[in-house]
Parts: structure tokens; sequence; C-alpha cells
């Protein structure tokens, strides 16, 4: 009768432990909010490898307080690095108007390091390299900082998930982002990210006041290769200044046999 009795207090045991164990285990291995945000940062980043290269055409359109335009028209070409611990490398020429033609921009991006930057300046013929304290200053004049033109590489940010919310006609992880790398302009971003490809939809920027700078909105992706999403329209808006940057790009090819001897300080000077 004893054994009898043990046995049943076992079956209870184990019946309650059994009960309890999904508890214990879901405690045991809840993300943290740190731990969630890297993992949606890590999985925007993966959808995106093996692009090999890519070259672009576009229209910078620049904005002020006062709603006047001015135009111009540039090239880009990027070329993947492979691996987590370096940056890719990416090439931006100045077609038009005239007073800026031949200006080309050559960025090599790091991670902890400050990004390798050069600008060339036709006028002057001379190439000129952005000091590392420099970076958040305006990319010729636009909305964009020489920092927002850099490959947005995982490892240069910690993250943290904030919530779920509504992106336009999608449903957004909202992540904060704090940069790890020395003289960086921004105290943090916050990026919305749709659930359904990891595209990024926006990007809010915060000074060093931890004020809120800047707005950039990504729209008309389009796929390419069946895997790589690019957006073809991408708004920067001052909040500080009232001004405003538009960048629309017209046209993406991709694998088109770029080379590590293509984006050098001589190819500034040479580019066409």
């Amino acid at each position: 009768m004893k054994s009898f009795k043990k046995l049943g207090f076992s079956f209870v045991a184990l019946g309650l432990l059994a009960l309890a164990s999904p508890l214990l285990s879901s405690t045991a291995i809840a993300q943290t909010d740190e731990e969630k945000g890297l993992e949606i940062a890590t999985e925007w980043d993966k959808r995106d490898h093996g692009f090999g290269d890519s070259q672009a055409t576009m229209q910078m359109v620049l904005v002020n307080r006062h709603g006047e335009e001015s135009k111009r028209e540039m090239r880009q070409k990027v070329l993947e690095v492979p691996g987590l611990d370096i940056g890719d490398k990416s090439l931006t020429i100045f077609d038009k108007p005239r007073d800026v033609k031949g200006t080309a921009f050559l960025s090599f991006a790091k991670i902890l390091d400050p990004d390798d930057q050069w600008l060339y300046l036709p006028a002057l013929k001379r190439v000129k390299r952005i000091s590392s304290k420099n970076k958040s200053g305006p990319f010729v004049g636009s909305e964009f900082a020489f920092e927002d033109l850099s490959a947005n590489e995982l490892k240069k940010y910690t993250y943290k998930y904030l919530r779920d919310e509504k992106c336009g006609d999608l449903e957004c992880f909202v992540v904060e982002q704090y940069p790890t790398y020395e003289n960086s302009g921004y105290t943090k971003t916050i990026v919305w990210y749709d659930k359904d490809e990891y595209r990024q939809q926006k990007t809010e920027f915060y000074d060093r006041k931890k004020t809120l700078l800047k707005t950039l909105t990504y729209s008309d992706f389009k796929q390419y290769l069946g895997k790589h999403w690019r957006a073809h329209k991408m708004d920067m808006e001052n909040h500080q200044t009232g001004k405003k940057t538009h960048l629309v790009f017209t046209e993406f090819e991709f694998q088109t046999g770029l080379k590590d001897g293509d984006f050098n300080k001589n190819s500034l000077k040479r580019a066409r």
C-alpha cells in the first residue's frame, strides 16, 4: 500500500512538473528587448547578403525652407564586402549641373573605427579626405550627412526593440539603435522595419542633444534578383532647419562586374 501511495505521489509530482515546465522554460528563454532588437536587425542584414555589386542612377532634389528646389543628377556604385567585421565600399559621382559635374565621393565603411571617406573636387583638382570628426557635416549642401552615406553595417549599432506599430499599410517593428563608433553625430536612431520583408521604412535621427533632428522615409520599393529590395525614393526632412532632400532612383543594376580596383582614390579623379 505504501508503495502505491508513493507511486501515486510520484505521478502527481510529475504532473505538476509537466504543467510548470512550459512556464519555467518560457521564463528562462524570454528575450530581452536588446536581444529582440538585435534579432530583427540581423534578419534585415541577412536578407541582403549576396548582392555582389550594384550600380544606380539617381536625382537629388534640394528643397529649402521656402520650398525652392535645385536638382542634381548622380550615379552610385556599390561593392559588397563579405563578412561582418568590415563594411561595403561605395562611389558616388555627380553628372549635373555643370558646377558640380565630376565631383565624386568615395566611402569605405568600417565598424568601430571611423569610415574612410574622400571627396574629389574637380574645381580644385584634388582629393580631400573627410575628417573622422566632420562626418556629421552636410554632404554637398544636402540634408544627408557624410555619415548617412556610409553602408549601414549591422555591428555599427547596438539595438533595443521598442514596440510593434503600423507604418502606413504595413505592420512594423520599431527598434532603437545606438552608434558604437566614435564621433557619430547622433546619440541614437529609431528605425521602423516592416514585418513582411524586414525593409527599413523610416528612420529618425537624434542629435547630440538627444533632440529629433531628421526623419528619413523610404518608399517605392522594388525587388531585384528575386531577393534584394531597394527603395526608389528616399526623403530626408530636417526638422530643425525646415529643409528637405529627396533622392529618386531611376535604375538599379546588380552584379555588373565591379572590382576592388574600381574603388580607390585614383578612381575619384577618373570618375566620368
